[in-house]
């Protein structure tokens, strides 16, 4: 037996606790966070550790649950495509977040992201979706730069409080907004059959969301998109 275990000497007492502020690489996050498992999500965001706070049920639990239904039908539909709900994702050095949601093409040969030996996300999933508080969060700021930087392909802001939702796709390096048709329905440019009525979600009627999705899902584009996989 080790010295440091006879004297009961606990080797996690020399590394410094995860907090909100802390300026690290990617090694030394996932090193401290190892260290804590009591800490249930914590992110990394260009160098800076951001620790999540006790979450509301209307302003976010009860939104990320409507984009899990959302995109969780999808997934199922949509044989090669896989669902992750705040898993972690090593974008780059500085860069380690914890999406509220995340969908990619699980295929080595077509998909831009891989699942590490370890079990994590490596590299930028085609979509992320983060459930955010207002306009002031980071999910707009700091965040999208390092998602659009890595190239994750589309990216989902839903600020609750405001009733507003952003849906951008990667385009020569920037993110510009995709627009809603006449009919108030967003049409992924990654994923095709996924469809939004963004008044729908925002409003809290999932039986029109999980409609028109079924509509994109009868489309000829996503019938042509899983046999590509396939």
């Amino acid at each position: 037996m080790a010295d440091s275990v006879k004297h009961g000497f606990n080797n996690n007492a020399l590394i410094p606790p995860l907090e909100s502020g802390d300026r690290l690489n990617r090694h030394e996050f996932e090193r401290r966070y190892t260290a804590m498992p009591h800490i249930k999500k914590a992110e990394l965001i260009e160098g800076v550790v951001y620790l999540a706070s006790p979450l509301r049920f209307r302003s976010h639990g009860q939104p990320h649950g409507q984009l899990i239904t959302w995109l969780g039908v999808y997934q199922v539909c949509t044989p090669g495509v896989a669902l992750g709900d705040n898993a972690t994702v090593r974008l780059d050095l500085d860069n380690e977040p914890q999406p509220d949601v995340l969908l990619l093409i699980d295929k080595p040969a077509r998909g831009q992201a891989q699942i590490s030996e370890d079990d994590y996300v490596e590299g930028a999933p085609e979509l992320v979706a983060e459930v955010a508080a207002s306009s002031a969060s980071i999910d707009l700021y700091d965040k999208k730069r390092a998602y659009r930087r890595n190239g994750v392909q589309e990216y989902i802001v839903w600020q609750v409080l405001e009733n507003k939702l952003d849906w951008f796709y990667l385009q020569n390096g920037e993110y510009l907004p995709l627009v809603a048709d006449a009919n108030g329905i967003i049409k992924s440019q990654v994923f095709p059959g996924l469809w939004l009525s963004i008044n729908s979600l925002i409003t809290g009627d999932m039986t029109k969301v999980l409609a028109v999705l079924q509509q994109g899902l009868n489309s000829s584009e996503h019938t042509q998109f899983v046999q590509q996989l396939a």
